[in-house]
């Protein structure tokens, strides 16, 4: 993608205000609702020429039944690799993730269970964790219910059925080199031509004993500003405490 390499300023700040409006609504963004909603100092005219050069570039597509356009995925690559900024989880919501899993924290299998659980409450999407032992745990799949994404049944019921095939799951994880992964699209996700259309983030634990991922799966307009700082928070927990076994 050279030409993401030669983006203006003003298609940045247009890029970015399209990917959070979509992040936010999963609706297809137009020029009128970037103009009211974001200062981007420029008229609507010259917003929608920017619009089309985006589209152009592989960065924006238009759904047939909207005047508005949407990120592709290689939008939302770009947006987290150079755009985002996380927000970091308050003290209070640490504590309180700490607290619920605090009581596990000698038993593994509770462990995992529960962290897999919390995260799920947290980041409303569906959390998996899986571990080297061949051991895949997931809670929240009706969250993914409530994501306009989802109400294709191809799309839901390719995502659920994964759940039961840890081998693929595993591969993917270990493929990662990073402790912390963003998933978009990849190559390797592609196999299972339903993960096209989705976002997984995953933080890596490592003990003596054990080794996995923990994260989350969801629509890949995931809200990776709040979730990134959360599977990391989670991940360091469990290497924290794996520390001790």
């Amino acid at each position: 993608m050279d030409k993401i390499k030669n983006l203006t300023e003003r298609q940045i700040g247009v890029l970015k205000a399209i990917v959070e409006e979509y992040i936010a609504t999963a609706e297809p963004v137009g020029s009128e609702t970037l103009d009211k909603k974001f200062n981007l100092g420029v008229s609507p005219a010259t917003i929608r020429n920017e619009m089309i050069r985006l589209t152009d570039m592989g960065l924006l597509k238009q759904p047939h039944t909207s005047a508005g356009r949407s990120p592709t995925p290689d939008a939302l690559k770009y947006f987290v690799d150079h755009l985002m900024k996380t927000k970091d989880m308050s003290v209070a919501d640490e504590v309180a993730v700490k607290e619920k899993i605090w009581d596990y924290r000698q038993e593994v299998d509770k462990l995992l269970r529960e962290a897999t659980k919390t995260l799920a409450e947290k980041t409303k999407a569906l959390a998996l964790t899986a571990t080297k032992d061949g051991d895949l745990y997931y809670a929240g799949a009706g969250n993914i219910l409530a994501m306009p994404e989802f109400y294709d049944y191809e799309l839901t019921h390719g995502l659920l059925a994964s759940l039961d095939e840890f081998d693929f799951w595993w591969k993917l994880i270990e493929g990662g080199v990073d402790p912390l992964e963003i998933l978009l699209g990849e190559d390797d996700m592609t196999s299972k031509g339903f993960l096209s259309q989705c976002g997984v983030v995953f933080h890596k634990f490592s003990t003596p004993h054990m080794s996995g991922a923990i994260g989350v799966v969801g629509p890949f307009r995931l809200n990776y500003p709040y979730i990134v700082p959360v599977v990391r928070y989670m991940g360091g927990l469990i290497d924290e405490f794996a520390s001790n076994w």
